[in-house]
């Protein structure tokens, strides 16, 4: 996404090295309410601005609104909370429709109940070392974490998580370890010792990058 951005940049005169963003995703994850920021010398309005950009975005890419930051705003370093979801189709059969931006599960269903309960036990301050790696070298993974709740429409669970930042693959590997929960292969309180434990060895596989998604960075 970022090369495409920064060539749609170029097509309208952005002569900068690179564009800042509020944060990296894995590859086949995708993002709703990604925030970057650029310098441009542009004299013809925001609107303008905004409709120039998405005439030079690939048809995989828009831009929903630009707006003028401060010179020292960084997106990534300013940002307050970042809020992801993470989408899963739980059914006998397969919904292809659904299969760029959902993890497929067939039965047996899930427990929203367990899930929930389990999922309460993450919010907080707390080390998430169990479920990822600091995105910086000798970074800590402390974290707070503010919500993290289950929903259920028919066959499609999403999952809102939202924290002051986020480790390497975390939200992935809660995702994979809660589905063990969702399953009955774990308790609630069996999960939170394997948070409590810190350890990265306790987590489960990570769910596939497909149904994750960021949805809001906020400031």
């Amino acid at each position: 996404m970022q090369a495409e951005v920064e060539d749609a940049l170029r097509r309208i005169g952005w002569n900068g090295e690179s564009i800042l963003g509020a944060g990296r995703t894995d590859a086949g994850v995708h993002a709703t309410g990604q925030v970057v920021a650029f310098d441009l010398d542009w004299k013809h309005g925001q609107a303008a601005l905004l409709r120039a950009v998405n005439a030079m975005l690939p048809p995989t890419i828009a831009a929903k609104e630009v707006s003028e930051a401060a010179l020292d705003f960084h997106p990534r370093y300013a940002a307050r909370s970042r809020r992801y979801r993470y989408t899963i189709y739980n059914s006998a059969v397969r919904a292809p429709i659904l299969a760029r931006y959902a993890w497929y599960l067939p039965p047996p269903e899930l427990s929203l109940t367990a899930l929930n309960t389990a999922s309460s036990r993450l919010v907080g301050r707390k080390d998430f070392a169990t479920f990822g790696t600091p995105p910086d070298e000798e970074g800590h993974t402390v974290r707070m974490l503010y919500e993290a709740v289950w929903k259920r429409t028919s066959e499609v669970w999403t999952f809102d998580i939202e924290a002051d930042a986020f480790l390497y693959r975390m939200v992935r590997s809660i995702v994979g370890t809660l589905r063990r929960v969702g399953l009955g292969e774990m308790t609630p309180d069996e999960f939170a010792d394997t948070l409590a434990a810190a350890d990265r060895s306790r987590s489960g596989p990570p769910a596939p990058p497909n149904g994750l998604c960021l949805i809001e960075v906020k400031y």
